[in-house]
């Protein structure tokens, strides 16, 4: 209290409650949740919002007796409404590096803090708040659909960084025992169900991995690698502990599949025109990077086919480099379909329909989803019938600045 009152503390929000940070990244204190899903999401959503929760002014409050005058916020909107509410020194660091060093280590601070007994139980809990929490975001939002979109597609793209961060891990941490399946096996999905069917690398026989629908070729690849491998023996505790976090992976890949088709049914009743030209999941992307449906219809073509490339855009005006001839529409089959030198009239094509759809979803409501596909197919074929050869390449000058021809 006396000589620490210049002390500067970093909050940080995570799922299991609010930790409070010294100024060497060490961790002071910190105020839990209660240990209920949807009480957690209730929170973490009030928290999203700006709003100063209880455990967040206890932790500060609590943080203030041992001598902290200063507190960082990873949030503009938090640090601003607790200098209002609590009338204290505020700063802001996004991200905070307490916060990167909590992430980072997220299964380690669930442990020592008590919040769960075993690591891989974060897993699972983590998933329960994320459906508690996407449930929460849907209701409230519920009167804006377009909102209903952009929320339901951001945590499809969060649960596939999840997945990949996990699989990630969960290759290296099996390939001590394995090293040779992680490159036969390229799909995260099958690699997590064939470790945790089957286990051990002696239980991958062929029969085995017929009865998990794998191809007859790829099942004696994988079994005739497991007779020369070079990986480590590993104990029947480590094996099981592969396994009960490579069974919550796949929990994971199920609750994607069930979002995409809840979003898959939302697009067709909001924004049936823009699911028929560029697919339920690249429409909804689009209309989360526009900031919405009528967001989006007010754009014109040539914003829609580069939105998603801003930085490479802004970088080609600075620079006088050549512009990109597509941004998030290049994910389309379209376009991954076409010839390189085709690819940016396919583009234009794609993105004059698809700001066309948003217009008559937003304004309008019926349904001309048929006939602008019908036109853009006719678009592709004229296209790729009237360029079916690369031109020839052009020399590319640079001016050089200050020279006048």
């Amino acid at each position: 209290m006396m000589e620490g009152r210049d002390l500067k503390a970093t909050i940080v929000v995570c799922v299991m409650g609010i930790f409070g940070f010294g100024e060497a990244n060490e961790l002071v204190d910190k105020a839990l949740f209660p240990k209920d899903p949807k009480e957690i999401a209730e929170r973490l959503g009030k928290i999203e919002r700006g709003k100063v929760v209880d455990e967040i002014a206890t932790l500060i409050e609590r943080l203030q007796r041992k001598g902290y005058a200063s507190f960082v916020f990873e949030s503009l909107e938090m640090a601003r409404n607790v200098r209002e509410k609590l009338g204290i020194e505020v700063d802001v660091e996004s991200p905070s590096r307490a916060g990167e060093l909590l992430r980072g280590n997220l299964e380690k601070f669930a442990v020592d803090a008590g919040f769960v007994k075993r690591a891989a139980e974060l897993t699972d809990w983590t998933r329960k708040v994320s459906i508690e929490l996407t449930r929460m975001r849907v209701k409230k939002a519920i009167e804006k659909r377009d909102s209903v979109i952009v929320q339901a597609i951001q945590t499809i793209d969060d649960l596939d960084k999840t997945l990949n961060l996990f699989m990630s891990r969960m290759r290296e941490w099996y390939g001590l025992h394995f090293p040779e399946l992680d490159r036969i096996v390229d799909k995260h999905e099958t690699y997590a169900r064939l470790i945790t069917s089957l286990g051990r690398r002696e239980n991958l026989t062929i029969k085995n991995l017929e009865k998990e629908n794998l191809p007859k070729a790829k099942a004696k690849e994988i079994a005739k690698a497991t007779k020369k491998s070079m990986g480590a023996e590993l104990s029947g505790e480590d094996i099981d502990q592969i396994q009960a976090i490579c069974k919550n992976v796949l929990n994971l890949y199920d609750a994607r599949q069930s979002l995409e088709k809840y979003l898959n049914a939302i697009m067709e009743k909001v924004a049936p025109n823009i699911s028929e030209i560029a697919g339920p999941l690249l429409g909804a992307r689009l209309i989360a990077l526009a900031g919405g449906l009528r967001d989006l219809a007010k754009m014109p073509a040539s914003t829609v086919q580069v939105l998603g490339a801003e930085k490479a855009l802004f970088r080609a005006l600075r620079t006088g480099t050549r512009p990109p001839k597509h941004g998030l529409i290049f994910q389309h089959n379209l376009i991954q379909e076409a010839k390189p030198w085709q690819r940016g009239k396919v583009a234009r094509g794609l993105a004059g329909k698809i700001a066309i759809a948003a217009r008559v979803d937003a304004f309008s409501g019926k349904y001309k989803g048929d006939e602008l596909k019908a036109d853009l197919e006719r678009r592709i074929k004229e296209i790729k019938e009237k360029y079916t050869r690369s031109p020839p390449k052009k020399a590319h000058r640079r001016m050089k600045r200050g020279r006048r021809g």
